[in-house]
């Protein structure tokens, strides 16, 4: 009976297993299709399209799109970027405008992203990973106060661990959930999902002392090739984004920016995204990298401040004076807002990621900060301003002061 019994939980354990690892891809497949979406929105290739008198928002042509994923080195050739189009499509990540075609053509032909016209499906898999993925992005950019650690289970160290009971204090702390049970419950449901894992794969999640790890490196740059299950290269594995906005030449006209991964290697990019809010930084400038994964010093990124000078509230405010009021409403997409804020008494807008929800609303560097949500910050740090924003709800409501363009 005992043997029997043993049998019975190793089934439902590797089933169990099986069925993360089934999420995992699914999840894999989300991340991959909205980085490229962001990707295509910043090269210009999805943007409105008229046909027949008739404008189609937010669209891409797929024989464009062919061309660009050859361009970039993404496919190899023109039917194996057909075929990882068709995945996303199989998907539900893109689909054709009028919904006529339901295979991905080499063709002048209409697609879309269902998240630029709001018809991805949220099934009940879609809204855990999007949870898991919130709760994974404020982890990671909360470091001053992080509760990921290195740590040991049955003498083996394990890097980036959570303790169980700590991730549930911090779910309850942060209002991600109201009671001990519901975030034991997400717990489950996260590990469930293969977005997290006990560090040996021997626990379900319980509030209590054990050890997990998150599964999924949403950070990681993807390769579409990744989605065909075939052999490419892939960027190394890191819990921090490898890319930080970093001016090539911060005295000249280049707009462009360098990707900088923990291992110092370099290569251009333009306007890549990035988690814009981390707060593990000095007040000189803010890093990409950490101590716990490299002892390489952290890359310096943008270590000037962007302002010619710095201003004070009472100048801000003055009547008549040179600087007017805007309000923008930015609603944070799966990778964050996409701007950094640094300075002091006011802080300032430091930089504004070109692809991202921000820029998008008409946020510019050299803005200054005068209320997030309706309370004024004014006096507030930079830190201060930063976890506000972390902390408050997916749509952030911003007044800045920025000055006339007479």
């Amino acid at each position: 009976m005992v043997v029997a019994s043993c049998k019975a939980m190793d089934g439902i354990g590797n089933t169990m297993q099986k069925k993360a690892a089934e999420l995992e891809r699914m999840a894999e497949v989300l991340v991959t299709g909205e980085q490229l979406r962001l990707r295509l929105h910043e090269g210009k290739v999805v943007k409105d399209r008229r046909h027949h008198l008739r404008t189609y928002p937010n669209c891409f042509v797929a024989k464009e799109l062919i061309d660009w994923l050859l361009e970039h080195k993404e496919a190899s050739d023109r039917d194996t970027a057909i075929r990882i189009m068709q995945k996303l499509l199989d998907q539900s990540i893109i689909h054709h405008v009028c919904d006529e075609h339901k295979e991905f053509k080499d063709m002048k032909l209409f697609y879309r992203f269902r998240k630029d016209d709001g018809t991805f499906p949220l099934d009940n898999e879609a809204k855990v990973f999007m949870r898991g993925q919130r709760i994974y992005e404020k982890l990671m950019m909360n470091t001053e106060t992080s509760i990921l650690a290195t740590r040991e289970e049955e003498g083996e160290t394990f890097e980036r661990t959570l303790v169980a009971s700590e991730l549930v204090d911090w779910l309850l702390a942060e209002g991600e959930m109201a009671t001990r049970e519901e975030a034991e419950h997400l717990g489950r449901r996260l590990l469930e999902h293969g977005i997290m894992q006990h560090v040996t794969n021997k626990q379900h999640f319980v509030d209590g002392g054990l050890l997990y790890q998150f599964r999924l490196n949403f950070r990681r740059r993807r390769r579409l090739m990744e989605l065909l299950n075939e052999r490419c290269r892939t960027i190394p594995e890191s819990h921090d984004s490898p890319f930080c906005l970093r001016k090539q030449n911060p005295e000249g006209g280049n707009t462009s920016f360098l990707s900088v991964s923990p291992t110092k290697e370099m290569k251009m990019i333009v306007g890549i995204r990035r988690s814009s809010m981390s707060s593990s930084c000095g007040s000189s400038g803010y890093y990409s990298s950490s101590p716990t994964l490299s002892s390489s010093p952290p890359v310096l990124c943008n270590p000037k401040s962007v302002l010619k000078r710095q201003v004070s509230p009472e100048e801000l405010q003055t009547p008549g004076g040179p600087y007017i009021k805007k309000t923008f409403t930015i609603v944070g997409d799966a990778v964050g807002w996409g701007f950094v804020v640094r300075g002091s008494k006011p802080c300032h807008i430091q930089a504004v990621d070109p692809s991202g929800p921000a820029a998008a609303a008409g946020m510019k560097v050299c803005q200054f900060v005068v209320s997030v949500n309706g309370l004024n910050v004014l006096s507030l740090d930079y830190r201060t301003v930063s976890n506000l924003i972390l902390t408050g709800p997916r749509t952030v409501v911003m007044e800045v002061m920025e000055e006339a363009d007479y």
